[in-house]
């Protein structure tokens, strides 16, 4: 966890507070270590933003729900459109 919060520029307390907000669920080392995907800094990070903005973190964990969800919804729209304009489909 310390290198993480070191990568992010944030403190170690930060990333728990996620942690208990459920907005990330780190992998645990054989040692207990919490251990970061790529994925879950980069989420870390935008959490970061907001709260740093003024954001109160149990509405950052919100909108970064709400952005996910979008993007993924995004995804598939985008999907679906490029099936529908095959020719033959």
């Amino acid at each position: 966890m310390g290198h993480a919060a070191e990568l992010l520029g944030v403190r170690q307390g930060f990333l728990r507070s996620l942690d208990a907000a459920k907005l990330l669920t780190p992998q645990r080392s054989a040692g207990g270590h919490r251990r970061y995907s790529r994925y879950q800094l980069r989420i870390a990070a935008r959490a970061h933003e907001l709260v740093a903005a003024g954001t109160p973190l149990e509405a950052a964990c919100r909108i970064i729900i709400l952005e996910d969800q979008l993007a993924e919804a995004r995804r598939i729209n985008t999907e679906l459109q490029q099936r529908e304009n095959r020719p033959g489909v």
